[in-house]
């Protein structure tokens, strides 16, 4: 494959295109000057009117461009065919996944079926229609309980302790299989470490549509009075306080992470390279409660609960080779992840689902934001905040 072959890219299709990830992701595309083909099931993410995504909706709000949408099952490989054969797909980055820990160890045979069957039925579809070029959404699940911090890409993986990161480490060995036996795939799998924060314009965030398994918007939720208190699940690991540690890595940081794989699937023929997404800090559950408290100048009560089957005491990462390599470079801190989540639930109480007097709009890329009936037009979204640091809504 030449390289003026592959700097003919112009079309990214989008697995699970309108959850937390693809959405942020698909902002960065549509920047960076992709057009975008996004599918969803709406098992992780919002369904809006005649099965529209919300998210997405928002996102074309952001940057003034268009995203085309179909409600597709993976597991629906005849409609998949049907995507596939009216577009003319350049690449594909693969988001689509069931992805609760406590719940894949409920339910470990949703997880196999949906994770990995559906993700044979893409590979297939892919192949059909002559697409080699793979962002796969993998993760650190796939380290299991890790022998040293940070984590490298050459730690083992394998010894991996919950089903959802099964399916991650299952993927990532057929994916190993099929880059060694057919020489046209060239694939990149990028381990997130933990996704936080939201778009700086607050249009979109993550919405859960399950019980709250991941702690920023169960937090946020306490903060702003939904809930009445944090359950924390396990006060008793080897870590600083007793809490979990993890790696926080900002959502639009994680984003540029995929369009920095992009471009290197279009300089290099890789067959397959894994790469680590994350800053390398370690933040405890208690430090990042507090984090968020001075952020949002209230007070989040918890309690403290059983660990959950399948967690591990602490990950972080070691992301020089994403660095180095995908010249890649996060900007955003903790506070900042933690101020933008914060903006995006005090913009929008009720997630994509609720009414509200807080909207926005877009018009020559300029956006349009109403708060409390009040329009801004700014682009400058730090000074948009301010208000909302010094008082709240």
């Amino acid at each position: 494959m030449t390289g003026n072959i592959m700097s003919s890219w112009s079309t990214v299709f989008v697995t699970g295109g309108a959850g937390y990830i693809g959405s942020h992701c698909i902002v960065e595309l549509l920047d960076a000057g992709y057009s975008v083909i996004a599918v969803d099931n709406f098992a992780n993410s919002v369904n809006g009117e005649r099965g529209e995504a919300p998210s997405l909706k928002r996102v074309e709000r952001i940057t003034g461009k268009t995203v085309t949408f179909y409600q597709c099952d993976l597991l629906d490989k005849p409609r998949l065919e049907k995507i596939f054969s009216e577009h003319k797909i350049d690449c594909v980055i693969h988001f689509a996944a069931m992805k609760a820990v406590g719940e894949s160890m409920q339910v470990p045979l949703l997880y196999y079926k949906n994770n990995i069957v559906g993700t044979i039925n893409l590979l297939e579809v892919m192949k059909t229609h002559g697409c080699y070029q793979l962002v796969f959404s993998s993760s650190c699940t796939v380290y299991g309980n890790p022998d040293v911090l940070p984590i490298t890409e050459e730690h083992h993986t394998g010894n991996v302790t919950n089903v959802y990161g099964r399916t991650k480490y299952f993927i990532e060995e057929m994916l190993k299989d099929i880059s060694a036996a057919e020489k046209n795939w060239n694939i990149i799998c990028l381990r997130y470490f933990n996704p936080v924060g939201a778009h700086p314009s607050g249009l979109i965030g993550e919405d859960p549509t399950k019980a709250f398994t991941n702690l920023m918007p169960y937090m946020a939720q306490v903060a702003i009075g939904n809930r009445p208190n944090l359950t924390i699940f396990g006060g008793d690991y080897n870590t600083v306080d007793g809490t979990g540690v993890r790696d926080y890595i900002h959502v639009m940081d994680l984003a540029s992470g995929h369009v920095a794989a992009l471009n290197k699937l279009k300089k290099e023929h890789l067959r397959l390279k894994v790469y680590n997404l994350g800053l390398g800090t370690g933040l405890s559950v208690l430090q990042l409660i507090r984090e968020f408290e001075e952020v949002c100048g209230e007070s989040i009560p918890y309690t403290m609960g059983p660990r959950r089957v399948g967690d591990v005491d602490s990950l972080v990462c070691d992301a020089g080779r994403a660095l180095t390599e995908l010249e890649w470079q996060p900007k955003y801190r903790i506070k900042t992840m933690c101020e933008d989540f914060w903006r995006w639930q005090t913009m929008n109480p009720n997630g994509y689902r609720g009414n509200s007097n807080n909207s926005a709009s877009s018009e020559n890329g300029r956006t349009s934001v109403i708060i409390n009936g009040s329009e801004l037009m700014d682009t400058d979204w730090a000074q948009l905040w301010e208000p909302f640091v010094q008082g709240g809504l």
